[in-house]
């Protein structure tokens, strides 16, 4: 075992060759749009995929301080993480938590040696942020469930070999909403399933519409109880929620900016605001490393996770502005690599206060708890 300041410096080393060879080009937002498996293949055979799996289920069996250094490091560089991001950051955990003994032996193995993708089955054309209204509905069959419905904004699911399905099992009670949810894990290429791309502003193709159309799953693929859903899908978005990627889709962009303003200098103004900008991720990433400890001993801090994602997809937005008033520069994408970077934040932007949750949503969560509602 290592200790954290040698794994940063081993994944720096890493991801220098990495870039020396031309294998990637930093990218912002690049944990959600930047699919590339060979590059997941290489994290997992240096063991940086799948850190807190035991090892009896092929992982590390690491802290998950551990991996937070390294899923940091990935993303300040801009590193095409998104084919292991979803099954790692969250299928790992609701597994180890609520999987069965053989849902872990089937897919944390393969998980962990960056063989196997998974997607998130939770939005639907009607139920975004408030995740109770969904409608898909998983109905009885023989030694399983047949699943009817559609899910919506599912990135990767055209390149992923499964996601876990949160679906009504039984009929809705307008007065217990959360009741009667359940889910499943569902083979997003076997029959029944229909994968429909849509195209972002920017022209890439990274989220898809998911249409269920009786797809078999069977008894043993049903995760955790039938019933308890909601729970369990509260666990898995406080991971969601308040990893590292809510505050660091844009450090390419401000890494680049720095660069620029050390090589050609700036005034008192720019340098203030480049000053309050590090102060504010400075802050964000103490907010974020509380949580991380927090579900690393069994905590469910959701309301801590929201705020997290409403405070650093916000700062996300205010930092792509501030570069761009600071340096004075206009997004492009086929510019320099300041310029395309601000592009791809720019491009990207509207989905950072979406994604996970719309910020105004997630505020209502926060102010429930603290009691202003």
């Amino acid at each position: 075992m290592i200790d954290q300041a040698a794994l940063r410096a081993q994944v720096r080393a890493f991801l220098a060759d990495e870039l020396a060879a031309g294998r990637f080009e930093p990218c912002c937002d690049a944990w959600l749009s930047q699919w590339d498996e060979e590059f997941t293949r290489r994290l997992a055979a240096r063991g940086w995929i799948g850190m807190t799996v035991p090892a009896e289920y092929g992982g590390g069996g690491r802290p998950a301080a551990d991996r937070y250094v390294v899923i940091e490091e990935l993303l300040a560089a801009g590193a095409p993480v998104a084919a292991h991001w979803i099954a790692d950051r969250q299928v790992v955990p609701t597994l180890l938590r609520f999987g069965t003994e053989r849902q872990r032996r089937e897919f944390l193995p393969r998980i962990c040696a960056g063989e196997c993708y998974f997607a998130i089955g939770m939005s639907e054309p009607d139920a975004g942020s408030d995740l109770a209204a969904l409608r898909t509905r998983a109905e009885r069959a023989e030694a399983g469930w047949r699943v009817y419905g559609t899910k919506v904004w599912t990135t990767g699911a055209h390149r992923a070999h499964a996601f876990i399905a949160l679906v009504r099992t039984s009929p809705a009670d307008p007065e217990r909403r959360h009741a009667g949810l359940s889910q499943l894990l569902v083979n997003l290429r076997g029959p029944g399933v229909t994968i429909r791309p849509i195209i972002s502003m920017s022209g890439d193709h990274h989220f898809n519409e998911v249409v269920l159309d009786g797809a078999f799953v069977p008894d043993d693929m049903v995760v955790g109880e039938i019933g308890a859903g909601w729970d369990q899908v509260t666990a898995e978005l406080a991971f969601e929620r308040s990893g590292p990627e809510r505050f660091l889709s844009t450090m390419p962009l401000l890494r680049a900016a720095c660069r620029k303003v050390a090589a050609n200098g700036c005034d008192e103004t720019t340098r203030a605001e480049f000053g309050r900008l590090v102060a504010r991720l400075a802050t964000l990433r103490q907010m974020s490393l509380a949580v991380a400890a927090a579900l690393d001993r069994g905590e469910a801090p959701a309301v801590q996770a929201a705020l997290v994602k409403d405070t650093g997809t916000r700062f996300e937005h205010a930092l792509a502005e501030a570069v761009r008033a600071a340096l004075d520069i206009e997004a492009d994408p086929a510019g320099d690599e300041l310029e395309r970077l601000l592009a791809q934040s720019v491009l990207n932007g509207p989905g950072f206060t979406l994604r996970g949750g719309t910020n105004e949503v997630l505020r209502g969560v926060i102010a429930r708890d603290l009691g202003l509602r």
